[in-house]
Order: C-alpha cells, then sequence, then structure tokens
C-alpha cells in the first residue's frame, strides 16, 4: 500500500533547544524534534537548513528515511556540520525529494513539571 503524502518543503519557525534538563537521560533531556513520515514507496533523502538571527546558516544537515517509515530526528543529535547550541533561538526548512509529512514537538523538562509542546510544520510550496 503506497501513501504518497505531505510537501517536499517544511519550515519550523521556532527552535529552541533548552540548556538544561530534569530527569533521566534520554528519554527526559529537552530536546526539539522533527517528526517526519514518509508513507510512499521510495527512499526520502532529507536535508535540514538551520537559519539563526545573528549568524550565517547551518547546514544542510542530511540524512535518509526509508519507504514507509517515520524519523523522530532531535535536533539536538545534528552534528555534522555542527551542533546546534543549546539556549539560542533558531528556525529550519526541512526538504525532502518524496512527499512528507513533519511534525515538530519539544520536551522542556528544565523543571520537574515537564512540558511538551508539539505542532504540525508548516507545508511550503514545492
Amino acid at each position: 500500500m503506497s501513501l504518497t503524502i505531505g510537501r517536499k518543503r517544511w519550515a519550523i519557525a521556532e527552535g529552541y533547544i533548552p540548556e538544561g534538563s530534569h530527569g533521566p537521560a534520554p528519554e527526559f533531556t529537552s530536546h526539539e524534534t522533527a517528526c517526519i513520515l514518509n508513507a510512499s514507496d521510495e527512499e526520502a533523502h532529507v536535508a535540514i537548513m538551520i537559519f539563526y538571527s545573528d549568524r550565517d546558516p547551518a547546514g544542510p544537515f542530511t540524512f535518509t528515511i526509508g519507504p514507509r517509515r517515520t524519523k523522530h530526528m532531535r535536533f539536538n543529535e545534528l552534528k555534522d556540520p555542527e551542533t546546534i547550541p543549546r539556549g539560542t533561538n533558531f528556525s529550519s526548512v526541512i526538504d525532502s525529494d518524496v512527499p512528507v509529512v513533519v511534525q515538530h514537538t519539544r520536551l522542556d523538562s528544565r523543571q520537574a513539571a515537564t512540558a511538551l509542546l508539539s505542532t504540525i510544520a508548516f507545508a511550503g510550496n514545492d
């Protein structure tokens, strides 16, 4: 069953990786995540560019998602070409060579009362 749904370009205007965490790692490590669904029969080649308010963009951060698979990519784990600094506002643009669906999630565990935020990303024009 092939389901080609989504867009090839997505944007997440709000990004921030909290500096601190409360609770056991890695489950309760404060993080930003792009949850990406590739429902097609093709492998998705994904590239993420990170934009800052006070310096040049970083990226592309690249990875693949198999056909009919999902990947929850924590921005904290992006290392190549550089690490995304904690405690810094950023935005991201996500490009894929096949249509995908992107949802944005943040876990903020700086306090014992953990907060979770989740929104659908902005679907750009392909």
